[in-house]
């Protein structure tokens, strides 16, 4: 199976890396401390890079004429310039970044459902938004993984943003140097991920790929990388997954006993009804390559997305939507 490259992640600091909430609480997640030895972590809590102390007067996002301030309520300081500025710098700093775990709600990093109120007295919001720190963030790097931690306890929100995460920082790796012959590799690595995703984007990219015009490889590269961005953006339908493993068995389906197929073709219908993640039936596709010593199935990242330590039915329950 595929060498899975290693996703820088920029991740709340408050997320079990600091005490830095406003109350001086710590979150720990038991997720992020299991991702913590696949990915390398860059811990920040943009208030106290503010200058805000811990523990601090809790701050929030005001509306008063449609523009978004960030405020404190209890001292009167507008904290907005600050804030930007920071994010500005910050992200501006990154020479790697595959991703971001954010801290859910939070007025800073909130990458949505952030509370929006007319002003500092009490009362309910108005709207709903993305923190100013995490709006930075989406702007800056929309093609990027991005959720908070509150809708990675979903397993299937988590499957595709590990799916993505570990996709996109393959990318950075192979497109050192913007070699040609890489950006092949690359695509041709990802075929099975790109139809299960976005078919339509799968044909933009292979036409990139075979590049009739012979633009520069640097400017094929940017292309590609913005097309591959959009092409992982949303999370793919049950029936496209379900469709391209039907279409991976094709590749051994006049070696294997009646027994066998039954027996995935039952495991597949066991992941239709969401009673196993999909790693569940990769697991039976990956014994079959190693089997059959296929080598083409065995370069494609759809069935091997991220390191299977981390492949589980682990839900809070909540059950939110992709």
């Amino acid at each position: 199976m595929n060498r899975h490259a290693k996703p820088v992640v920029v991740v709340s600091k408050c997320l079990g890396f600091d005490p830095c909430r406003y109350n001086g609480d710590i979150i720990e997640e038991k997720f992020l401390k299991r991702l913590e030895p696949f990915v390398k972590y860059v811990a920040v809590c943009p208030e106290v890079e503010i200058g805000l102390g811990t523990p601090r007067e809790p701050v929030r996002i005001l509306s008063p004429n449609g523009e978004l301030k960030l405020l404190q309520p209890a001292t009167g300081l507008d904290l907005t310039e600050k804030m930007r500025t920071f994010s500005a710098g910050f992200l501006a700093s990154l020479k790697q970044v595959d991703g971001f775990i954010l801290k859910s709600r939070s007025p800073s990093c909130g990458p949505a459902e952030v509370k929006v109120y007319r002003s500092t007295e009490k009362g309910a919001p108005v709207a709903w938004s993305s923190g100013l720190f995490a709006g930075a963030v989406l702007e800056k790097f929309p093609g990027l993984a991005v959720e908070d931690e509150g809708r990675l306890r979903n397993y299937k929100i988590r499957e595709h943003f590990l799916t993505r995460l570990f996709a996109l920082a393959r990318f950075r790796e192979l497109r050192k140097g913007h070699e040609m012959r890489r950006l092949v590799q690359l695509h041709a690595g990802n075929k099975l991920l790109l139809m299960s995703y976005n078919q339509n984007e799968m044909r933009t990219l292979g036409r990139l790929v075979a590049n009739p015009e012979r633009r520069r490889p640097r400017e094929v590269w940017a292309d590609y990388a913005e097309h591959f961005g959009h092409a992982l953006a949303r999370a793919p339908r049950h029936t496209s997954i379900i469709n391209v493993m039907q279409h991976a068995l094709g590749y051994f389906s006049q070696r294997l006993t009646a027994k066998e197929r039954s027996f995935f073709l039952s495991t597949l219908e066991k992941y239709r009804k969401g009673r196993i993640p999909v790693g569940g039936v990769l697991s039976v596709l990956n014994s079959w390559i190693v089997r059959f010593e296929d080598h083409y199935l065995s370069q494609q990242t759809f069935l091997d997305p991220y390191p299977e330590e981390l492949m589980d039915l682990m839900d809070s329950g909540k059950g939110r939507s992709v």
